[in-house]
């Protein structure tokens, strides 16, 4: 008996070391290369630099303009057609935004409110992705794409309201 079970011992433990081996080279093969990697943790600090930028900016008290900070011209579309752009308030939006004053965030523009607000899953997102080297679950990513949908949305609905709240109503 002690023979026979000598016996089994190797080729067990060898199969047991293929199926293992095995395992390991198919998660390092659906895992992200380095780059990819590195990437996404770039991509996750991204937004969070942004917010710290707003943060060293002093948020403008007529809600634009806030960006001419940065040495940033004025809003070409304000200065040629006297209308606002989509973006009128972003900076100004996230400069509140990044000081806990999500009021006057929201007032500012409220898509500039909801896109600084959207930074930090996506920045958690790209963590992830960074960590673990794989892309998070499919029902994560169409998530946050759809966060982002509504997002813009909300961005040209609040463009169109201005616009015709300005008395422009046909383009």
């Amino acid at each position: 008996m002690n023979t026979e079970l000598s016996n089994e011992l190797p080729a067990n433990t060898a199969n047991t070391v293929a199926v293992v081996a095995s395992e390991t080279a198919d998660r390092k093969s659906s895992q992200m290369p380095q780059f990819a990697r590195l990437t996404a943790l770039l991509l996750g600090l991204g937004p969070l630099v942004l917010l710290g930028v707003a943060l060293s900016l002093r948020p403008s008290e007529d809600g634009l303009g806030t960006h001419q900070q940065l040495g940033l011209p004025p809003c070409s579309m304000r200065v040629i057609f006297g209308i606002r752009c989509p973006a009128c308030g972003m900076t100004t939006s996230w400069s509140h935004f990044a000081r806990g004053q999500w009021l006057l965030s929201a007032n500012a523009n409220p898509g500039g409110f909801l896109l600084a607000a959207y930074c930090f899953p996506f920045a958690a997102c790209c963590f992830w992705t960074a960590s673990k080297g794989n892309l998070p679950p499919t029902r994560l990513q169409n998530t946050m794409i759809m966060l982002l949908l509504m997002i813009t949305i909300v961005s040209v609905a609040q463009w169109f309201w201005h616009l015709g709240r300005s008395g422009i109503a046909n383009f």
